[in-house]
């Protein structure tokens, strides 16, 4: 073959697999935003800054902790780059801003409700006060903790959303009064009413915003937030009421923001503009009638590119945060210019963006199980023309047979017809319990058979499509979805899963991800497909190597999971890490918050497990007077049951080990999540 023919030859070798095409296919590149890679030794690195120069090994990470007795599941913070995302959001506007020539400033006010973890907020208000950032509290104990956390700043903005009490505005104007820079978001029309009572009884000219009801809606999964349906924020006519009512009391001055808030994860930036047009318009209207307007709050809505693919659907978004920037900067300049307004200085409550990249979660795969056809066929068809044969096994054999390429779809479905057929003469009565496993194993030979020829084909037929799902392993991971997920099971939240090692290697496997709740909800069965814009029902993994763990990575998981989590089971939250970059690019340990012990999620749901052991003890002492237990055998008991009080919640120190399905398991047919049939 000549160098200039680009015709593949084809009795050479394929070509080795190598880490490129494991960051290909797990789509690392794309979702990672520079953020994570894949290194030479085909291990999954975290680039804190961008820089591929300055990376950590996760693998690396992990064993490390392992060392010093933190097993996993773990959740990884790192530092450094959730200060690099805070500087790019604070440079994208910049560069906007002096790209538009815009005479207003930027400031991102972090909402804590998206992660209220105390090392997370403090790490954020520590860096927010060189950027100009701020903090957002919804309720009263997050304005107890926003006010704890901007000690000794009182130049850093506070905003305060959320319905209040008149505790919560009497906080609010008292924390005005001590010097902060604190502006009330009302919500509804009692809420004004109360910040001019107690305006008046403190002798304070408060910051006042309000939050407006506009027409224009996100799109997304929290589309429903806004609109003039949402459950928060004044409409227009309100709003007009409202600035009678300051100009009445001499406060009109005192409107200093306006806000508004389409919805989280808006992944169409036509619905961002539209927004931010109409709040403009408004800011205008109202500046132009004796409100004291200097700010505008475009609230959340900057998604997060949860797939890679930069589309127009609800785990992507379409827009870069550039783009964002130049959007919000642009429409509002655009209003106010007509206007012949000043422009306001513009504020984002951007917490998704902010915190998703840096928080991921890695745990370990504790076993597997095989959907592979485990009963020998040659015995079987060595009954085929038996006359005591079933006649349901004897088309099943006469099915497999015949199947060839052109004969796909009936061979499917005359299969499943036979199948039915068997398991109604089971439930008869007229066919064994070892007949029906015959059929079932049959059915399962044609099925994998079937899925070989599919997927070869340029576009698989939808009757066969839901086999690949079918015939995938299951692999049980030692977490929690509940805990450490819970948008995943919640709203069908798709978030970027991969095995943080063994990425020099082809996998080899196709599985869905099973937690180890009793909940058999408790399972991942969509992925990120950057390849077909769209997710994918499988996840493409290795054999498990029962010598070494094998490591599954959670990716972007650091905006509301944490938070969101619950108790299932009572697996609690796990260990939490944060790991920066030293002076010379190596990583370190810097905080490190214990996973919640057996006894602490014990307490959470108000058992007392002093009054549990002292039963046990009993018990045990019971057993021993009758013969049943020795007294060394019950000091263990009591031993084990101690030691567990204290011990994780999660699985520790368990090896991989592959869980074969046995194919004479009489139930083996529910083990196999069926085809879906026309």
């Amino acid at each position: 073959m000549s160098p200039q023919d680009p015709t593949p030859d084809p009795g050479a070798p394929a070509p080795a697999w190598t880490p490129e095409d494991s960051a290909s296919l797990y789509g690392v590149d794309a979702w990672g935003q520079g953020y994570f890679g894949v290194n030479p030794q085909g291990r999954l690195t975290v680039n804190p800054t961008q820089d591929p120069a300055r990376s950590i090994d996760l693998l690396e990470v992990v064993e490390g902790m392992r060392e010093r007795g933190l097993n996993t599941p773990l959740l990884l913070r790192f530092s450094d780059l959730l200060h690099h995302r805070l500087r790019e959001i604070r440079r994208a506007f910049d560069s906007a801003i002096e790209e538009a020539e815009y005479q207003g400033t930027y400031r991102c006010i972090y909402p804590i409700k998206v992660n209220q973890q105390r090392h997370v907020c403090e790490e954020i208000s520590k860096l927010g006060g060189p950027l100009g950032f701020g903090l957002e509290a919804g309720s009263k104990p997050e304005l107890l903790a926003v006010l704890g956390l901007t000690s000794g700043k009182p130049d850093m903005p506070i905003v305060c959303n959320g319905f209040k009490d008149e505790e919560f505005i009497e906080t609010v104007i008292l924390a005005a009064k001590l010097g902060r820079n604190i502006t009330t978001v009302v919500e509804k029309p009692s809420e004004l009413d109360m910040l001019v009572k107690y305006s008046r009884k403190y002798a304070v000219r408060p910051q006042i915003g309000i939050r407006v009801k506009l027409a224009a809606r996100g799109a997304g999964m929290w589309e429903a937030s806004g609109g003039v349906r949402s459950k928060f924020g004044l409409f227009v006519s309100e709003i007009l009421q409202a600035l009678d009512l300051l100009e009445r009391e001499g406060m009109a001055d005192c409107l200093t923001m306006l806000h508004c808030h389409i919805g989280s994860q808006v992944h169409d930036i036509h619905h961002l503009e539209a927004a931010a047009n109409e709040i403009a318009r408004v800011y205008c209207e109202l500046r132009n009638m004796g409100a004291g307007l200097r700010s505008i709050d475009v609230g959340g809505g900057l998604g997060v590119d949860y797939d890679g693919s930069q589309t127009n659907w609800a785990s992507s978004t379409n827009y870069r945060l550039e783009e964002y920037a130049a959007a919000v900067v642009g429409k509002i300049q655009a209003a106010c210019d007509h206007a012949e307004v000043p422009h306001p200085d513009i504020l984002s409550e951007s917490g998704r963006a902010m915190v998703s990249y840096s928080s991921l979660l890695v745990c370990n795969v504790l076993g597997r199980s095989s959907f592979d056809a485990g009963m020998p066929l040659c015995e079987l068809e060595q009954d085929a023309a038996d006359e005591d044969t079933p006649p349901p096994l004897r088309e099943l054999l006469e099915v497999r047979s015949e199947l060839t390429r052109d004969k796909m779809r009936w061979a499917f479905h005359k299969a499943a017809a036979a199948r039915d057929q068997a398991h109604s003469l089971f439930d008869l009565g007229y066919l064994s319990l070892t007949g029906r496993a015959a059929c079932d194993e049959v059915y399962w030979h044609i099925c994998s058979r079937l899925w070989e020829l599919a997927k070869d084909e340029d576009e698989v037929p939808e009757d066969l499509q839901p086999l690949d799902s079918s015939l995938s392993d299951i692999y049980f991971c030692n977490f929690s979805l509940f805990q450490s997920l819970p948008d995943s099971w919640a709203i069908h939240q798709v978030f970027p899963v991969c095995p943080i090692h063994r990425l020099d290697e082809e996998p080899t496997r196709r599985g869905v991800l099973a937690d180890i709740t009793c909940d058999s909800d408790g399972q991942i069965g969509q992925f990120p497909d950057k390849r077909q814009n769209k997710v994918k029902s499988v996840l493409e993994l290795h054999e498990l190597n029962p010598d070494e763990p094998y490591y599954i990575g959670f990716f972007l998981v650091g905006a509301y999971q944490e938070i969101l989590g619950d108790l299932h089971n009572l697996l609690g939250d796990t260990h939490a890490v944060h790991i920066r970059l030293d002076g010379d690019d190596d990583w370190e340990v810097g905080e490190v918050v214990r996973g919640d012990s057996v006894r602490e999620v014990l307490q959470y749901v108000n058992f007392q497990p002093e009054i549990l052991e002292e039963a046990l003890r009993r018990e045990i002492e019971k057993a021993t007077r009758r013969n049943r237990l020795t007294v060394r055998e019950g000091r263990a008991l009591l031993h084990y049951y101690r030691e567990g009080l204290e011990g994780y919640t999660y699985l520790e120190d368990a090896e991989p080990e592959v869980l074969p399905t046995d194919p004479e398991t009489p139930d083996s047919s529910d083990q196999k999540p069926e085809p879906a049939r026309a």
